[in-house]
C-alpha cells in the first residue's frame, strides 16, 4: 500500500492541535502536491524535503506524490512539517518502516543536506504530545524546551538519518539527557535593597505584589520610578509550575522565542511610548502574543503614560477586567491569555517638575490639564494604587541606611497571598461582586468614612470597589481578620491622581 499516516503538531494561539500528514503515491506525471491550507513556508518544503531525502542517501519516487495536511481547514505555517513529509514519503515508498510511526509525533525544520532544524511553538506541542501518550521527537535545539513538560517522552534527532535509522531498524535513539531546570523564579537579579528611601512606594509595591494589584507611579524624572517597577516582580509570589507552563508556552510561540534562563521567572515587559495597539494585543496575519500576553503572569511596565497613543491605551481596558484577548481575522481566531499586573508611570505635568521642591514648574494650568486627559478616566479607575515619588535628599541616596531586601518583602508578600488564597481561591484584585460583599465587610463607621470619600473625589463605582479590595489586601499583610478603619484610609490614600483632579 503506497500510503502513510505521520502525526505532528500545528501552532494555533498557544495550542497545538494534531495534525495528520497523509501521504499518498499513485501513478501519473511525477509531482509533489500539498492540500490541506498549507501557507507559503509549507509549499516551499517539498523542495527542501527532496534535498534532505537524496542528500540523505534515499530515493526520491518518480511518482506522484499527494500529501494532504488533515484537517484540511486548519490553516498550516512554518517549517515545522519538513521532517513528518519527508518521513511519510519515504514510508510510502517502502524506504523505512511505517509500522512504529503511530508511536511517535514528529517536528522539525528540514536543510537541504538533511540536518533537523529548530522550530518555534514546541513546548505548547510537548503539552499535547504528553497528553496524547505518544512519544515527540524534536530537533535537537529543542530538546531542553520539551523537557520542561514533566513526564513527556521526548526524543532528539539532527539529522534526518537518525530518524530513520530507528523507524527502519527499531534501533532506538538515545534519549537525551534532561536538563537540570532552575527552581521556579531563581532569577532575581533586581533587588528592592538597590533603591534608597521611597518607603511610601515601596509600601504601595508591597501592597500590589500582595493583592495583584494595579499600580501607578507619578513623580519628577529620576526619582526611581522605572527602579521600583523593575524590583516588582521580584516580590511577587513564585509561580506555580502550571503558570511558569503557561507563560513559558506563550514564549515559545513568540517571535523570540523562548529563554530557558527565564524558566519560572514571572516576565516583565516594558514596551517603548510609541508601540502601536498590535504591538501591545497581538496581531498580524498569523496572529501572535502582544505584550500583554508576553507579560502573562508578570508585570506589563508603561513608562510616560500620557505620552502613549490614547487609542493604544484604550485597548487595554477589556484585557485588564477579563485577563484574555481574542484576536479576530476574516479566516481564523486565535485566543490568548493576557493576566498581568499593569505598572505605569507619569510625569505630574509635561515638563516633569509640578509640585517639586526643588526645581519650578513652567507649565501652565491648562497645560497640565491636558497632559493628564490624554489618559481616560476608566482606565485610571482600573488602576488601584495611584502613588507619588518624590524627589529624595541627597542624604537618603547615600544610603547610609539598610534598606530591605526583596527577599524579606517577598516573605510577607507569599504569607498575604496564602491568606487570600485559603480564603477565596484567588487573589484579592479578582474578587468579584459578590465576593467584595462577603469578604470586604465594613463597619458602619467605616462605610460612613468610605461614602465621604467617594463624594469628595468623585469616584465611580468600580474605583470604589478598587479601594475595598485593597484594603482588604492590607489587613492580609497585617494579619487582620477584617478590614479595620487604618486599612480603609490607607486604601483611600492611594488615589494621588483622584485627589490631584479635585484641586
Amino acid at each position: 500500500m503506497s500510503l502513510a499516516i505521520v502525526y505532528t503538531r500545528a501552532q494555533v494561539g498557544i495550542d497545538a492541535p494534531l495534525v495528520s500528514v497523509e501521504v499518498h503515491l499513485s501513478g501519473g506525471l511525477p509531482g509533489l502536491f500539498i492540500v490541506g491550507l498549507p501557507e507559503a513556508a509549507v509549499k516551499e518544503s517539498k523542495d527542501r524535503v527532496r534535498g534532505a531525502i537524496l542528500n540523505s542517501q534515499f530515493e526520491f519516487p518518480s511518482r506522484r506524490i499527494t500529501i494532504n495536511l488533515a484537517p484540511a481547514d486548519l490553516p498550516k505555517e512554518g517549517g515545522r512539517f519538513d521532517l513528518p513529509i519527508a518521513l511519510g514519503i519515504l514510508a510510502a515508498s517502502g524506504q523505512i518502516n511505517r509500522e512504529r510511526l503511530g508511536q511517535y509525533e514528529f517536528l522539525g525544520e528540514l536543510a537541504l543536506g538533511g540536518e533537523v532544524r529548530g522550530v518555534r511553538g514546541v513546548l505548547p506541542a510537548a503539552l499535547a504530545c504528553h497528553a496524547a501518550k505518544r512519544t515527540l521527537l524534536v530537533p535537537g535545539d529543542n530538546v531542553a524546551e520539551a523537557q520542561l513538560v514533566g513526564g513527556v517522552k521526548v526524543l532528539g534527532a539532527v539529522h534526518l538519518l537518525e530518524v530513520c535509522r530507528q523507524l527502519a531498524t527499531g534501533a532506538a535513539l538515545q534519549p537525551p539527557a534532561s536538563q537540570p531546570r532552575a527552581p521556579l523564579g531563581s532569577l532575581l537579579e533586581r533587588d528592592l535593597s538597590d533603591v534608597r528611601g521611597q518607603h511610601h512606594a515601596k509600601r504601595a509595591l508591597e501592597i500590589a505584589a500582595a493583592g495583584g494589584h494595579n499600580l501607578l507611579l507619578i513623580g519628577p524624572p529620576g526619582t526611581g520610578k522605572t527602579m521600583l517597577a523593575s524590583r516588582l516582580p521580584g516580590i511577587m509570589p513564585p509561580l506555580t509550575e502550571a503558570e511558569a507552563l503557561e507563560t513559558a508556552a506563550i514564549a515559545s510561540i513568540s517571535a523570540q522565542g523562548l529563554d530557558l534562563k527565564q524558566w519560572g521567572v514571572r516576565p516583565f515587559r516594558a514596551p517603548h511610548h510609541t508601540a502601536s495597539g498590535v504591538a501591545l494585543v497581538g496581531g498580524g496575519g498569523q496572529p501572535r502574543p502582544g505584550e500583554i500576553s508576553l507579560a502573562h503572569h508578570g508585570v506589563l511596565f508603561l513608562d510616560e503614560l500620557p505620552e502613549y497613543d490614547r487609542r493604544v491605551l484604550e485597548v487595554l481596558r477589556e484585557p485588564l477586567e477579563s485577563g484574555r484577548i481574542t484576536i479576530s481575522r476574516a479566516a481564523r481566531q486565535a485566543d490568548f491569555p493576557a493576566r498581568f499586573q499593569l505598572v505605569a508611570a507619569m510625569n505630574p505635568c509635561p515638563c516633569g517638575y509640578l509640585g517639586d521642591a526643588e526645581r519650578r514648574c513652567a507649565c501652565g494650568q491648562e497645560q497640565v490639564r491636558r497632559y493628564r486627559a490624554r489618559v481616560s478616566g476608566p482606565l485610571i479607575d482600573r488602576i488601584d494604587l495611584h502613588i507619588e515619588v518624590p524627589r529624595l535628599a541627597h542624604r537618603v541616596l547615600r544610603g547610609d541606611v539598610a534598606e530591605e531586601s526583596s527577599a524579606t518583602v517577598r516573605a510577607r508578600v507569599c504569607a498575604a497571598r496564602d491568606r487570600q488564597l485559603q480564603r477565596a481561591g484567588k487573589a484579592n484584585s479578582a474578587l468579584g461582586t459578590r465576593e467584595i460583599e462577603r469578604y470586604c465587610a465594613l463597619s458602619e463607621s467605616d462605610h460612613r468614612l468610605l461614602e465621604q470619600a467617594l463624594e469628595r473625589l468623585g469616584l465611580s463605582p468600580r474605583a470604589y470597589h478598587r479601594i475595598l479590595k485593597v484594603a482588604r489586601t492590607i489587613a492580609d499583610l497585617a494579619g487582620g481578620d477584617g478590614i479595620k478603619t487604618p486599612h480603609l484610609t490607607e486604601a483611600i490614600s492611594y488615589r494621588a491622581l483622584d485627589r490631584s483632579r479635585m484641586h
